[in-house]
């Protein structure tokens, strides 16, 4: 973007790189995104009240920017393997490789930058995410998380506007999933608001598969000769809006698809993830006006990535830093799902939701050792939808020291036609869904009253 201007990159090192962990290997979980996109989430804030003018002063400003970065170092020491690399051990007895994460303490990456002439209003005005604003925020645009055998598993770039800063994270996906990136942004914003954090010390061990595989994971050569073959671009331009969903209107979806079923089983992410699953299969017209048998057998599905850390027995710790998640799949024919509506839609993923127990976990890990697979993100469908994130993660509670942020917007990182990525919203008990789809379906969504009326504006 032509606005934006880099004022300074620094590479910041632990101090007190202190722990017997020298090298953490990769586990299956984390293995399998290799060849996939980096977490690239962001916070929007509006400037601290002394320095709200156009015409800021230097001296403060700056200020704000050693104090940002002295507190990321001291949230660096906490979390010192996102300082490493990932490194790669070929293992020649059977011509495989192997990952981990050196805790080097190479460094992560930290860019102080302004977007001159852009303001809070021209990120939160307009209907459609402005991605050539919003984008812009982000370092390591592209990077697939195999590169962090020579990129940072850790950068982050802040974006000084006219009246706000934007805070963009990018972390490599191998290293850690959404559950690792919110507690390392919210160890981050405690120590810059109050010079201490609170939040549990992560934990990097791997005992919890004791007994169920053996580490290293080794995985064959040819799986991994070209990682850095990019995604084949869309063939139809795509677009995103974020759509808030009130507390209110929630309880109601999800009283209504309780209904429908006879049940109580579902809840009200459940509900509102078989409401946009609904809307934007008929917002795509999959079927015709004629609607022949051929077009409403065609299958639809809906991949939702699911937490594993409760699902354990004994739990795995929200401090465990590293992978654990699964990838559910609700599938149904087009025909059937609008026929069935709401509650149908619900029932599937709570149903595939149900599926996803300790008992997959073990036979997930067991299945990938015998047959690693390294998916790539040109595999998906037309007719899905797939939703990252969660809205339990502490977006809105990041309060860096001047206040709470006024919204959250994700990179470029694994955005795809059907990538539904949900937020918890700034109003208690409301969902955020940022919405990535082709133009056209975006707007015949847009012009789905019923979707619409549901819809906080």
């Amino acid at each position: 973007m032509e606005n934006i201007r880099f004022i300074s990159t620094t590479y910041v090192q632990p101090k007190n790189q202190i722990g017997q962990y020298t090298k953490i290997e990769l586990t299956p979980c984390d293995v399998q995104l290799l060849l996939v996109d980096t977490i690239q989430k962001g916070l929007l804030f509006h400037k601290p009240e002394p320095d709200r003018e156009e015409d800021l002063n230097d001296k403060q400003r700056l200020k704000l920017i050693e104090h940002l970065k002295a507190s990321f170092s001291l949230t660096l020491d906490i979390f010192y393997p996102l300082a490493g690399r990932l490194a790669i051990t070929e293992n020649d007895d059977d011509n495989t490789v192997s990952f981990s994460v050196d805790c080097n303490g190479a460094g992560a990456q930290f860019v102080h930058a302004a977007a001159d002439g852009v303001t809070v209003a021209n990120i939160l005005d307009p209907v459609y995410v402005p991605d050539n604003i919003v984008y812009s925020f982000f370092l390591m645009n592209g990077a697939v998380n195999y590169e962090g055998k020579s990129k940072p598993l850790l950068a982050v770039q802040v974006t000084e506007l006219v009246d706000g800063i934007f805070i963009g994270l990018t972390m490599n996906h191998s290293a850690g999933d959404g559950t690792c990136f919110w507690n390392f942004f919210n160890t981050w914003s405690e120590i810059s608001r109050s010079g201490t954090s609170r939040v549990a010390k992560p934990i990097f061990g791997r005992e919890f598969l004791d007994g169920i595989i053996h580490l290293p994971i080794r995985i064959p050569f040819f799986q991994y000769q070209n990682p850095e073959e990019k995604v084949v671009p869309p063939t139809e331009p795509l677009q995103q809006r974020v759509f808030h969903f009130r507390k209110e209107k929630i309880a109601e979806l999800k009283s209504k698809a309780n209904a429908q079923m006879g049940t109580s089983r579902i809840s009200s992410l459940q509900a509102l993830m078989g409401y946009l699953w609904v809307s934007i299969t008929r917002a795509r017209r999959l079927i015709s006006s004629s609607t022949d048998d051929e077009e409403s057998q065609e299958i639809t599905k809906y991949v939702v990535i699911v937490g594993m850390r409760k699902r354990l027995h004994p739990p795995l710790s929200d401090q465990y830093l590293g992978n654990a998640v699964l990838f559910g799949t609700a599938t149904s024919n087009v025909g059937e799902l609008l026929q069935g509506g709401l509650g149908c839609a619900a029932m599937e993923l709570n149903k595939m939701i149900a599926l996803q127990t300790e008992r997959e976990v073990k036979n997930f890990l067991e299945g990938f050792v015998e047959n690693p697979r390294l998916p790539k993100r040109s595999a998906v469908m037309s007719t899905s939808l797939t939703t990252g994130s969660s809205p339990w993660f502490d977006v809105y509670g990041n309060d860096f020291g001047w206040g709470r942020p006024v919204a959250v917007r994700s990179g470029s990182g694994n955005k795809f036609d059907g990538k539904l990525t949900v937020f918890a919203g700034a109003e208690e008990g409301s969902i955020d869904f940022e919405v990535c789809l082709s133009i056209q379906t975006l707007q015949a969504l847009a012009e789905d009253a019923e979707f619409m009326e549901s819809v906080a504006v």
